[in-house]
């Protein structure tokens, strides 16, 4: 399963981001999509869109997601928890606009895309491909913008 991790978009994303994640099983965008009309593109892609509510957004979207995929337990939420939910294998969370690879002493993942139109402390705005097969993570790509896949 190859799912498209994006975040903080903030109103904002390139026009042919769109097309880059038309290939994409599933869509997750982490919080701060600010108006509900930014995500239509999206939406219209076909595969799932699974979004969690930001502290910039309005719209009531869930606050947090936990989903199960390829046998990985997925925990989605805009702002980082201190620590891990309680059976969750991976953390994806957006907010810091900074992007993070981590693995805790729990040995519980922290992903972070990065940020699509703010990015922060150096680092160029990026999203992700998160690749999941057979009960493991076989493949968290970052993709800065202005490189294109196809």
């Amino acid at each position: 399963m190859r799912i498209a991790v994006i975040s903080d978009t903030h109103d904002h994303y390139p026009d042919w981001l769109p097309g880059q994640l038309d290939e994409a099983d599933e869509i997750w965008h982490l919080g701060d999509v600010c108006a509900p009309a930014t995500l239509a593109a999206f939406e219209q892609l076909g595969p799932p869109l699974r979004v969690v509510m930001g502290n910039c957004d309005a719209h009531p979207w869930p606050l947090s997601l936990d989903l199960q995929r390829g046998g990985v337990r997925f925990h989605l939420t805009h702002i980082p928890p201190r620590k891990p939910p309680r059976g969750a294998q991976v953390i994806l969370h957006g907010h810091t606009h900074v992007p993070r690879d981590e693995t805790d002493p729990g040995n519980v993942r922290w992903l972070n895309p990065g940020c699509i139109t703010r990015p922060n402390r150096g680092a160029p705005a990026s999203w992700a491909w998160l690749t999941v097969e057979h009960g493991r993570i076989t493949g968290w790509e970052r993709v800065l913008l202005g490189q294109q896949f196809k």
